[in-house]
């Protein structure tokens, strides 16, 4: 049975996915607490959670929001994903492994349903969804390791810019899908690298639209890139 730490934070992590608590919305704790029929305490380990996916932001005298994903952020974001995805890709199409393929080409299917259907939260998981298993099938724990902790904020990602044209997205899985399982590994790393790029100046921009006018956006990305530091 899950804690209610857990619970919490499970909850808590869909609504901020799926926008329902907008960047830079406050999280009042007693609030939560009552809605979510839980003490604060749990609630706390629980904001505490979220904020290590980069999801929340605990501020000083400020108290909990969600955090603002400034254009700072973004661009972090995409530098890692450039390099990383494309390795991940070209790892992925070297093993060609029967069952990856599927489950890829499941994503695929998933995305253009969703697409067909007008349902953008569905385009948003399916399309994250085949990101992270583009690095799952990679078979490198490393690499894993590495991307395990962006994959809130790819998701969110994908689901803040929800108006980039999804079947240029869907397009773009495919071509990499067909590389990776003809095996053509430069190729698939090439595709990967210039899929996440094209995304890049889009989601900057809207990013700047997002901001929150008590907090500083330029002094959460310096807080942030000094605890991964530390």
């Amino acid at each position: 049975m899950a804690s209610l730490r857990d619970r919490a934070y499970e909850e808590l992590r869909r609504r901020i996915l799926a926008t329902e608590l907008a960047p830079g919305a406050r999280l009042v704790e007693r609030d939560l607490a009552a809605e979510l029929e839980l003490s604060r305490i749990p609630l706390r380990e629980a904001l505490r959670l979220l904020e290590a996916d980069g999801l929340v932001l605990l501020v000083p005298h400020k108290g909990a929001l969600v955090a603002p994903f400034t254009p700072a952020d973004v661009r972090d974001l995409f530098d890692v994903r450039e390099s990383l995805e494309a390795l991940a890709a070209r790892l992925t199409a070297q093993r060609r492994d029967t069952a990856g393929l599927a489950r890829l080409k499941d994503r695929l299917a998933a995305a253009r349903a969703a697409t067909a259907a007008g349902d953008s939260d569905g385009v948003a998981a399916a399309n994250a969804g085949f990101h992270a298993d583009l690095v799952d099938l990679s078979d490198n724990p490393l690499l894993s390791a590495m991307m395990r902790p962006l994959a809130a904020r790819t998701h969110w990602l994908f689901r803040l810019t929800a108006q980039r044209d999804p079947d240029q997205q869907c397009a773009e899985h495919e071509e990499l899908y067909a590389a990776i399982e003809a095996g053509a590994a430069e190729k698939a790393a090439e595709l990967a690298r210039d899929h996440v790029a094209s995304g890049r100046e889009t989601s900057i921009a809207q990013a700047s639209r997002w901001s929150v006018p008590d907090v500083d956006p330029e002094a959460v990305a310096a807080r942030r890139r000094r605890r991964v530091t530390k």
